[in-house]
């Protein structure tokens, strides 16, 4: 039998080392067995004991760990607590300024996101297993990192247990919360049919107002997913018009920045692509923040590494996690709407078929890619002859 820690078990759990050695000390862990006078065994397929007071959740229902609020109120307080921005200076810093350990951990989650490092952000989504308001909050990032980590079983677990929230009828906000983070799923996958309908139409009424920002962003990528180009710049940049930057950065800023420069991108707008893509390198390459990057690289054509030839570090991080991660959420999209986009093109080969789909000219894509037009030529017919099509308009159905 595998045993785990004292410290492991409580990460599992989302509990304190504290709660566990407790639980131990009453004997209310099966299976447990002391290894010496200071450490435990703990069977690793061990439940969490359940609460024995009544009124107490069982295993695998919402809870809520502030029970003078309804989950309503405490999870509109937890989202204006984590609307403050990043110092620009050192982001990390805001862990220091912000007091509560919960709220602390909804950055902590973000920040380890932003950088590529997804098991972190798995773990702090583990730890707020006995806060609803918390975990909803810490849904978003923990859901994108289990796509990215192609770990289909993690996303399952954090897909029911938003379907729980959404079925547990705890309120209109709360279900519309819980539907943001399937609905980002959906987008970023380049599934937009299966998003909520309350999204399709844009109805935001039903959020607390701090969400909006978070709906915006699913709603700028939903237009972009269905070829609505000038509805999701619109929408990028009233979002990008709210942020200060002056006051400190925060990632709605930089996901709006770079759905401008994607917008840019597929209008031809080419010199407005530039403009706000480098005015999101310029704020945000500083800080490691590689993932958004990441996830918009098949969407700029070769604008990103030609904005980054100053800063090698920066880009190799880049490529370096698209090779990674780009093959997850084409597996998750083949999922989602039951397509079977192969994964048997290459990066360069991904990268024309991206700007080819979206229409952009065959000397534009040798022009963004610094090829010659003859390869962009010589490089599409592989890719027909891979997906076994004949024009554009099948890979823009093939890959949107």
């Amino acid at each position: 039998m595998d045993y785990i820690s004292v410290r492991q078990a409580a990460e599992k759990w989302g509990v304190s080392v504290r709660q566990v050695q407790a639980l131990l000390k009453n004997s209310r862990i099966e299976g447990a067995a002391r290894f010496n006078d200071r450490a435990w065994m703990i069977p690793a397929g061990a439940d969490k004991p359940r609460d024995p007071r009544p009124g107490r959740k069982e295993r695998g229902e919402p809870y809520h760990i502030n029970k003078m609020k309804s989950l309503s109120d405490d999870l509109t307080e937890v989202i204006a607590a984590t609307a403050l921005p990043l110092p620009r200076d050192n982001p990390d810093s805001i862990l220091e300024t912000v007091k509560e350990e919960r709220i602390q951990l909804i950055y902590e989650s973000e920040l380890a996101y932003m950088r590529g490092n997804f098991e972190p952000v798995i773990r702090c989504y583990q730890r707020a297993a006995s806060d609803d308001a918390v975990r909803l909050r810490i849904c978003p990032t923990a859901i994108a990192a289990a796509m990215s980590m192609g770990d289909y079983a993690l996303y399952k677990d954090i897909e029911n247990y938003l379907a729980k929230i959404i079925k547990a009828d705890l309120g209109v906000d709360v279900k519309a919360v819980a539907e943001i983070s399937l609905d980002q799923a959906y987008v970023s996958a380049d599934a937009p049919t299966i998003v909520s309908d309350w999204m399709k139409v844009g109805d935001f009424s039903v959020l607390p107002a701090r969400a909006k920002l978070s709906a915006a962003f699913n709603r700028m990528r939903y237009f972009f997913a269905t070829g609505q180009f000038e509805r999701c710049l619109d929408i990028a940049q009233t979002a990008m018009s709210l942020y200060e930057t002056n006051r400190g950065i925060t990632i709605s800023d930089l996901y709006a920045r770079l759905c401008c420069a994607m917008a840019c991108c597929a209008l031809h707008r080419f010199d407005d692509e530039k403009r706000h893509l480098t005015k999101a390198i310029e704020l945000y390459s500083p800080h490691g923040f590689i993932t958004p990057f990441v996830e918009s690289k098949g969407f700029l054509g070769g604008l990103l590494e030609r904005c980054l030839q100053d800063s090698p570090a920066f880009l190799d991080s880049i490529i370096r996690q698209w090779e990674r991660v780009a093959p997850n959420w084409i597996a998750f999209h083949n999922k989602f709407t039951g397509d079977h986009v192969p994964m048997i093109l290459t990066q360069q080969e991904i990268d024309v078929s991206y700007l080819a789909a979206r229409r952009v000219p065959r000397k534009e894509i040798a022009k963004q890619l610094h090829y010659s037009e003859g390869w962009v030529n010589d490089t599409l017919s592989i890719i027909y002859s891979k997906l076994s099509i004949s024009k554009r308009e099948e890979l823009n159905k093939f890959l949107f």
